[in-house]
């Protein structure tokens, strides 16, 4: 089977012929054309620039950790740093280094800098990184827990860094910063991972036992060779379906980024383990979101004329917006770019028409120093003052993914990555990707052979 960036493309359309994306346009062809327009990859190029100047001002050189916000303008003396930001930021490094956007000398010291740094002075705990750290020191600031699903985000650059780089030094660091991860401490007896863990009150009663973006953390921890958790914890999430409009897919009450996470590093397209071909689904939850936001413009019109994307973000009360079908709060017209853009691999046509609809209609109101703002409301006339550094990392990592498959050749090239996916019983489609719907589902059964499985058959297996 030809997974190429030609044959994925290839294969995506063909889905479409189950489930139409944007409105049923065209032929593979089409889209293969639209993909490598020369005005596309210019625009493409420079979002990509924009982001990776991000994560190359907004760290310390010192220590490579990168702040998780920063004014959209730069020049930005907050100190907190994120952890998940960083891993980004890795992943970021290796892009710059690849399209050379900056003496690609300079993009190798630095990261060497950040990993020597992370084996020897960030602080942790049993492997873990504390969530938010300080960006001179590393220490951890204030209250902040250890947090296993912004310790895999780290770890997915760690290793596309290993990966990426030739450096024998480099690689030895990169190795010994995933080796020391003791991933069954963070289990505390279960099958399922703890949400966090802080030493003031040990581990948090909440867990990650649903699917979100804590898959790359699962499969990590899986593929690891000196602390490996047993595969049945990949088989104790639970996968509730959703449905909306014409829409069924496997998805919590979430925001739409838990469909992208782990889709930036994780190469998922043409494999299914026994529950689902999970690129179909991210497919299908960008498709519903589409449909949601179109449903809401009756409300927020904001929303209307072909432009969508709500997920976690800042707001202009100051807090965090999102939403997702089914209605969720809180919406209140709320834009937020990087939703389109962490959709780019999956419906490629319609999240970069969004993405180029906004930087021409509202031009320097949301696109600054460093791309887009992290959120805006035309409705109210706001728009943030910041960019979060898991926001431009996640809209960089799927724009490159989408233009090259950089990410993911890289990424998985990693034995541990391709291990994890094996115990967690991945196999190859035996068709072409479909997406799931109602009205013609593509639905693996949870927990059953992995034959395709009628509508009424997968409601009742996927039901939690």
């Amino acid at each position: 089977m030809d997974w190429t960036r030609r044959g994925f493309l290839r294969t995506l359309v063909a889905g479409s012929m189950v489930l139409p994306l944007a409105g049923g346009r065209g032929v593979s062809d089409l889209l293969l054309a639209e993909v490598e327009e020369p005005d596309n990859q210019s625009f493409l190029n420079e979002l990509e620039h924009a982001c990776f100047e991000f994560f190359w001002h907004e760290a310390d050189p010192l220590t490579g950790l990168v702040r998780d916000r920063a004014s959209a303008d730069g020049g930005d003396k907050r100190r907190t740093a994120s952890i998940a930001a960083t891993g980004f930021g890795l992943t970021a490094l290796c892009i710059g280094h690849e399209r050379g956007y900056r003496p690609r000398t300079e993009i190798g010291e630095r990261v060497q800098a950040t990993l020597d740094f992370l084996l020897n002075h960030a602080s942790h705990h049993e492997g873990f990184f504390y969530h938010f750290l300080d960006v001179h020191d590393g220490r951890r600031v204030r209250f902040s827990e250890v947090s296993p699903v912004d310790t895999a985000i780290l770890l997915c650059g760690v290793l596309t860094c290993r990966e990426y780089f030739e450096s024998d030094s480099l690689r030895s660091v990169a190795s010994q910063i995933y080796d020391r991860v003791r991933w069954p401490w963070a289990l505390n007896g279960s099958s399922t991972f703890a949400l966090s863990w802080r030493p003031e009150y040990g581990f948090s009663p909440l867990r990650w036992d649903t699917y979100c973006e804590s898959m790359m953390l699962y499969l990590l921890a899986m593929g690891s060779g000196r602390h490996a958790i047993p595969a049945e914890c990949w088989r104790s999430i639970r996968r509730p379906w959703m449905e909306y409009d014409k829409y069924r897919f496997i998805s919590g009450a979430s925001p739409l980024f838990i469909h992208q996470f782990s889709h930036a590093w994780f190469d998922f397209r043409g494999q299914h383990d026994d529950y689902a071909d999970y690129f179909a689904n991210s497919v299908l939850a960008c498709e519903a979101h589409r449909s949601f936001c179109q449903e809401l413009s009756r409300r927020f019109p904001s929303y209307g004329g072909g432009v969508w994307g709500i997920t976690a973000s800042d707001s202009q009360r100051g807090y965090v917006a999102w939403g997702g079908p089914p209605l969720q709060g809180p919406i209140d017209g709320t834009i937020v770019p990087a939703a389109a853009a962490g959709s780019l691999p999956f419906v490629f046509s319609d999240a970069l028409g969004v993405l180029r609809l906004l930087r021409s209609r509202y031009g320097s109101q949301i696109w600054r120093r460093y791309g887009f703002v992290d959120a805006f409301n035309p409705l109210v006339g706001w728009s943030s003052r910041d960019v979060l550094g898991i926001d431009v990392g996640i809209s960089l990592l799927m724009a490159e993914n989408a233009r090259s498959e950089f990410v993911w050749q890289t990424f998985m090239r990693n034995p541990e990555a391709r291990l994890g996916m094996e115990k967690a019983g991945f196999s190859l489609l035996r068709q072409a990707p479909g997406l799931y719907a109602i009205s013609q589902p593509a639905a693996l059964a949870p927990g059953g052979s992995g034959k395709l499985v009628s509508t009424a058959a997968g409601r009742a297996a996927g039901k939690s």
